[in-house]
């Protein structure tokens, strides 16, 4: 078995890939004609988005979706890099909200926590070890 990929179900998927591009630097990869589903370059794991009426029709059943909850879902997406503060200054410029600044944890990883704007909760860090 293989990890392949993470879909994040959202009200917009077009503003979605554009605000992880702005804010992460990702590229984009692929967004279908419909606007219901598109993906971001993210490496060997695909980052995907899809339209809340796509994703609710392929799974047959509602679910909470991110920017209706007041508070982040218990799930978050991670992303590794050199610098968190400039990351998450990046990040915060092109919108997202910090919900915890960059900390050193005791096992010398920096950590900070966003909320992008469709609802998702991002970890940036540090590489381990």
């Amino acid at each position: 078995m293989k990890f392949a990929y993470t879909i994040v179900y959202v009200r917009d998927v077009a503003a979605s890939l554009s605000f992880f591009e702005r804010a992460f630097g990702f590229a984009r990869r692929f967004l279908h004609e419909s606007g219901g589903y598109g993906e971001l370059d993210t490496g060997a794991t695909t980052l995907a988005f899809a339209q809340h009426d796509v994703a609710r029709a392929n799974l047959a059943h509602d679910y909470v979706a991110a920017d209706a909850s007041a508070a982040p879902l218990g799930m978050e997406v991670g992303f590794v890099v050199p610098d968190v503060l400039a990351a998450c200054g990046r990040a915060v410029g092109a919108g997202a909200t910090l919900l915890a600044p960059p900390a050193t944890k005791p096992w010398g990883q920096t950590v900070a926590y966003l909320r992008c704007p469709d609802g998702t909760l991002v970890e940036l860090c540090t590489a381990m070890g």
